[in-house]
């Protein structure tokens, strides 16, 4: 398979994975979370890091948002690791709020499959 075909196909894969990110987040989803996140994956928010059994656990409690929309993504693919660079907003349930976040997420391709190692999220109320 040619370079460009490659990255043609990763870029979708890598399209598909942020919004399943972004869908999965606002659901609560941590079974679809758990099929993406690196068994070594690790999360940043403001005020607390977090391993992945920790993430799931956390997203498995109620979202504090709702009404997540994806307002923007960019993808950097450097070889077998991509960077998504996103900016989403949401609304918070306790005093009705729109807020927005920037976010940044790590992927590596292990054994031919895109794996979340890493995030980032520069958020409020996160």
């Amino acid at each position: 398979m040619d370079d460009t075909k490659q990255s043609a196909e990763d870029l979708a894969i890598l399209e598909r994975l942020n919004l399943d990110y972004n869908r999965s987040d606002q659901a609560g989803d941590a079974k679809r979370f758990s099929e993406f996140l690196a068994e070594d994956f690790i999360v940043q928010t403001p005020g607390v890091t977090r391993n992945r059994e920790e993430y799931l656990a956390y997203i498995a409690k109620p979202r504090p948002f709702k009404d997540l929309v994806l307002h923007e993504a960019k993808i950097r693919i450097l070889g077998d690791v991509a960077l998504i660079h996103g900016r989403a907003a949401y609304t918070m349930i306790a005093d009705g709020v729109e807020q927005e976040a920037l976010y940044t997420d790590v992927y590596q391709k292990r054994e031919g499959a895109w794996v979340c190692v890493s995030a980032c999220a520069i958020a409020p109320g996160a």
